[in-house]
């Protein structure tokens, strides 16, 4: 088994959003990541990032929220084109899993038309909600035809312990990542934004684009256990994190 980190874009946002000390004019960058997973018994891909139509014209997807989420990165940044550095093609994703329905994490889904998607029951309630709409939710995003699945509780997706899926809440009431347990490189959590930076680990708090503190912090504290189990936490979008990581062909495994 192998996974491949890929790059779904790049965000610039105000730094006050994730650090509470941060002066409130200060504009940092923040990466968006998805991960290929090739197990043996078919291609997971978690999350899909930014929809490719944000690189020319955001506000045209996203309306006023391109404002505060502002995408940076050049044409061809995005999932589509990482999938291909490593040889695979959206028709060969066997299961989507989003770790919540935010555009810069659910924008690609429409591409994995041969795919399956699995998402938490909590997150697809508030996507579906006409007044989530225009707020980090878009119809266009997550409402595809492809069959979808929910879950409420820890999924083991192949039944082997690899990739196992767990409820995060907090940034958003369905948020999930994924534990995926690999021979050589040992095992991670893809955090997703239930720690989109390392800061909240660290230090213990919740940023200001939590749904809700005290399930964000209950997370935190699992994601704690599980690194001081021995996983390596993959957080969300965390720029400094982001540079240490193998990308595209050179793959964990």
């Amino acid at each position: 088994m192998k996974m491949h980190a890929l790059s779904a874009g790049r965000l610039r946002m105000k730094a006050s959003i994730y650090w509470p000390d941060a002066p409130r004019d200060e504009l940092r960058e923040f990466p968006c990541a998805c991960y290929l997973i090739r197990h043996p018994q078919g291609n997971v891909l978690f999350d899909t990032g930014c929809h490719p139509s944000v690189e020319t014209d955001a506000e045209a997807r996203w309306g006023g929220i391109a404002k505060a989420m502002t995408p940076i990165h050049k044409a061809g940044d995005n999932v589509l084109s990482g999938l291909k550095s490593v040889g695979v093609t959206p028709e060969d994703i066997d299961v989507v899993v989003n770790s919540h329905f935010h555009m810069d994490h659910c924008g690609c889904n429409e591409f994995f038309k041969k795919a399956s998607f699995i998402v938490h029951a909590k997150e697809l309630e508030v996507a579906r909600d006409p007044s989530s709409e225009g707020k980090g939710y878009f119809r266009a995003d997550w409402d595809q035809p492809m069959p979808m699945e929910t879950i409420e509780n820890e999924r083991d997706l192949f039944g082997d312990d690899r990739v196992v899926l767990l409820p995060l809440p907090g940034h958003t009431p369905g948020s999930i990542g994924a534990h995926v347990a690999l021979e050589r490189s040992g095992s991670f959590l893809l955090a997703a934004d239930a720690a989109s930076i390392r800061d909240c680990i660290d230090r213990d708090y919740a940023p200001r684009n939590t749904w809700q503190v005290e399930p964000f912090l209950k997370s935190l504290a699992e994601i704690r256990r599980l690194e001081a189990a021995g996983a390596t936490i993959l957080c969300g979008h965390d720029e400094a994190h982001w540079k240490t990581l193998r990308k595209g062909a050179d793959a964990y495994d």
